[in-house]
């Protein structure tokens, strides 16, 4: 009698908690998936699957397996998992007990959704560029937090952009500034009279504003790190009762948001944030139709 494939899986989770040393956890989350795989395909054969079965499986039967998960609402990331764990089995299968299973290989693994944007409110964002200096008692940094988080919110920089700037990397006024990006690419980014305006505020407070000094200092004098921000605004936010994703790259995602919310196209804000593909820009139009969607099921009476 060949061995049935819920054998086959004991052995495989006595060998994973044991040889592999895997967390309890782990051994749990693989005997719960393969038991949801093996479970289908009892229905999907007609009768108890075994080694033979797992060595004869075809690329129909996994994919039918995963579309019925779909149906039953698995999202993709999870559904990523259970053949990932399926796939662990099959080569311990292989190196154990020389069954071979090729189907896996033959089905292409689906891929999770990138989370959208989280982006803030107007208000929200406002606050942060207003307020934000009220987190210390020294002018210097006062100006020099309020300044930094109009530059993330004003021209939509990363927080490594801002912070690898210069004193010498700020524009007259009126005229654009040079960013540079991911893969040193280098963009031109329009400043705002209010940006200008915070920059020039905290300038005049700047240690040692030549050129070639960081822009964003921190306590001791060198570039400030990025941890220090993003501390400053994790308490900021807290005692102002603001999200907690209100982080220093959501005032990016604002920046996006809010342009596209108020006409701008996709290509300028591509060009805008310096993103390489349009498709990581075409993200935010989803973010402004889930916002649209808010809105109507909050203030339509059928919805």
């Amino acid at each position: 009698m060949p061995e049935t494939a819920e054998a086959l899986r004991v052995k495989f989770l006595a060998w994973l908690g044991g040889e592999r040393r895997a967390a309890p956890k782990t051994v749990e989350t693989y005997g719960r998936d393969l038991a949801n795989f093996l479970g289908f395909l009892t229905n999907h054969i007609g009768g108890e699957p075994t080694a033979e079965t797992l060595k004869t499986l075809r690329p129909a039967d996994i994919r039918a397996w995963l579309a019925r998960e779909a149906k039953a609402g698995v999202g993709n990331a999870t559904r990523a998992k259970k053949l990932s764990a399926t796939a662990t089995f099959f080569k311990f299968l292989h190196k154990r007990h020389g069954i071979e299973t090729t189907a896996l290989s033959l089905i292409t693994r689906p891929r999770a959704k990138r989370p959208l944007p989280r982006a803030l409110s107007h208000a929200d964002a406002a606050l942060i560029t207003r307020d934000i200096g009220e987190a210390t008692d020294a002018a210097a940094i006062q100006a020099r937090d309020a300044a930094l988080m109009f530059l993330l919110y004003g021209a939509g920089l990363r927080i490594n952009e801002a912070l690898s700037l210069n004193v010498g990397d700020i524009p007259s006024p009126g005229s654009p500034m040079r960013v540079t990006g991911k893969g040193n690419k280098q963009r031109i980014v329009p400043i705002l009279p209010a940006v200008h305006e915070a920059l020039a505020t905290y300038l005049q407070l700047h240690p040692n504003p030549s050129a070639t000094e960081p822009l964003f200092l921190g306590l001791r004098g060198k570039r400030l790190n990025a941890g220090v921000v993003q501390k400053t605004l994790r308490d900021f936010r807290r005692l102002n009762g603001l999200p907690e994703h209100a982080t220093p790259h959501a005032l990016r995602h604002s920046f996006a948001t809010h342009l596209l919310s108020g006409g701008a196209d996709l290509r300028s804000i591509q060009e805008l944030l310096g993103h390489a593909s349009l498709s990581t820009t075409q993200r935010y139009t989803d973010v402004d139709t889930e916002q649209l969607m808010n809105v109507w099921k909050a203030a339509h009476p059928r919805a």
